[in-house]
């Protein structure tokens, strides 16, 4: 009998900070597809010489189509543990429509503070039809940020942020999944880096495997921001922010120290990726791998090939990657129609066989 997969919280509870008095709020989250790469290493391998086991971790398959989910479903459990009623979080989307789906399940009210005029459309519309109440905050996210902690201090308001702890977490049972896929732990780790909560909780949950199985090698942790947006490359917060990819658009991250420490004790790095990169990126996962993603996750994928053209790869190697894929494409979809009328042509013809053929490129 095939075993019905049970959420994120039943199947790593021995490594949650959850009790038998937990109510599980679970939309069965987690379990995302690890989905092996075989045609971008066929095309690096031709255009660079290079051997790569490329992976992909697409976290787009969850519930609410990112990997919010994993923290959002013990944040939430939590608040409803503590009796609480109503919960808070700025957002640049995902986590807006992550906190408004499970409180939906939860049975508890939703607020959420966007930066105004700085959130896609997918993500907004699912916020707002999971029932949350939704404020525009005329800021940037940071702005946003800063308004729902003050709210959260003065009102019994649970923040759902990841700088409230259960998040991490939640997301901290990515690494110990993608661990259990693979059979062995891989060797590099690249992922987007916007708010810092992410790249925080993989390692957390690397370095706890590696307590847990007495396991010495751990990834290195290689995470890229956008280049209009990279406060922690740069060294300082940034105001002016200008970047396509909306889920990483972030000047002050909440979890900076953290993603550093990340960085600097796995070895791996924290670098800038351009929105004709994350762009590029973006198209080739589409139409080499079949996976739809929203722009911010290819910031993962534009680092590798990045580092690949740079020739950070020894060519006698032949090293095991993971790239984090954080959110589906349906995110952002006018993202995905301006990229479709730079990459595809749409040809009108007339309806005939020979109309057809004449413009087929077969």
């Amino acid at each position: 009998m095939t075993r019905i997969w049970p959420g994120v919280i039943e199947h790593f509870k021995e490594i949650l900070p959850v009790s038998k008095n937990t109510p599980i709020i679970t939309l069965y989250e987690g379990n995302t597809p690890l989905i092996k790469a075989e045609n971008l290493e066929y095309k690096l391998k031709k255009e660079y010489d290079v051997k790569l086991n490329i992976y992909l971790k697409y976290e787009g398959a969850n519930p609410t189509g990112s990997f919010k989910d994993r923290g959002m479903t013990v944040a939430i459990s939590k608040a409803k543990e503590e009796k609480s009623k109503v919960v808070i979080c700025a957002s640049t989307g995902n986590t807006s429509a992550s906190a408004a789906a499970y409180s939906a399940k939860a049975n508890m009210k939703c607020i959420v503070l966007i930066p105004h005029g700085a959130i896609a459309l997918g993500k907004l519309s699912q916020a707002v039809m999971h029932g949350a109440e939704v404020f525009a905050v005329k800021g940037n996210f940071d702005v946003a940020l800063k308004l729902a902690k003050e709210i959260s201090e003065k009102y019994p308001i649970t923040l759902v942020n990841s700088l409230n702890p259960y998040r991490i977490e939640g997301q901290k049972t990515a690494s110990f999944e993608i661990i259990e896929q693979l059979g062995f732990v891989s060797d590099f780790q690249f992922m987007p880096v916007g708010n810092a909560g992410n790249i925080t909780a993989y390692w957390k949950g690397y370095k706890e495997y590696s307590k847990r199985n007495n396991v010495k090698k751990l990834p290195k942790m290689m995470g890229f921001q956008a280049k209009g947006s990279a406060p922690i490359v740069k060294g300082r917060p940034i105001k002016n922010l200008k970047t396509i990819a909306t889920a990483i658009r972030i000047g002050n991250p909440a979890s900076w120290k953290y993603a550093v420490e990340a960085r600097d004790e796995s070895g791996g790095v924290i670098d800038v990726v351009s929105d004709k990169e994350i762009l590029s990126a973006y198209y080739l996962l589409s139409s080499l791998e079949g996976l739809f993603v929203e722009p911010a996750s290819a910031a993962s994928v534009a680092g590798l090939i990045k580092y690949v053209k740079n020739g950070y790869f020894d060519k006698t190697d032949a090293p095991n990657i993971v790239c984090i894929l954080t959110g589906h494409g349906l995110k952002d979809p006018d993202c995905a129609i301006n990229a479709a009328k730079k990459y595809v042509k749409i040809k009108t013809v007339e309806p005939s066989l020979n109309s057809i053929m004449k413009n087929l490129k077969l």
